[in-house]
């Protein structure tokens, strides 16, 4: 909310600033950022996201059914193993399970890294579009989640088709 309102006091400060210089000489457009989170870019690096994070899961479930298997085996099993035996497979189990955690936390950094770098690719690509509308269109400046008074500013439609049109690879 707060980062809305900055954007908005932003937003008036230059608009302000343009209209003192360029008066009514300047064409400006919108685009509405909620509509663009439904173009084929975004849904693509979502999926993507989604399934990566889908096959990380199911390898470290598996890995921890294993390992609390294991563990099940040593509580019923350890009354009748060698003291060896039992430290040995104490020592083992520790081992899996500080393992398993370093994985799981390792496997959280990597997706969220992943995941930044796939809506980055999406965004940019997104950008580019927004630029290309607004120059074939003849704006000198595009704002985006703007408060938009009058709908014949409004560029999202355009660009959301021409995202649509270029197709789902986030990083094309």
């Amino acid at each position: 909310m707060m980062q809305k309102l900055i954007r908005a006091l932003g937003l008036a400060a230059v608009l302000v600033a343009v209209s003192a210089t360029a008066q009514a000489d300047m064409k400006i457009a919108a685009v509405r950022n909620d509509l663009l989170q439904s173009s084929a870019q975004i849904k693509a690096a979502q999926a993507q996201i989604q399934a990566e994070v889908d096959k990380r899961r199911a390898a470290l479930e598996a890995e921890g059914k294993q390992l609390a298997d294991d563990v099940q085996k040593y509580q019923r099993d350890g009354a009748t193993m060698s003291v060896d035996q039992r430290d040995k497979t104490e020592k083992d189990l520790n081992t899996r399970k500080a393992q398993l955690d370093y994985d799981q936390h390792k496997a959280q950094d990597e997706l969220q890294a992943r995941s930044q770098e796939l809506q980055g690719a999406a965004i940019n690509k997104i950008r580019d579009v927004i630029f290309q509308v607004g120059k074939e269109k003849g704006y000198d400046l595009v704002v985006s989640d703007a408060f938009i008074i009058n709908p014949a500013v409004d560029i999202t439609d355009d660009v959301l088709k021409r995202l649509n049109a270029q197709g789902a690879a986030p990083g094309k």
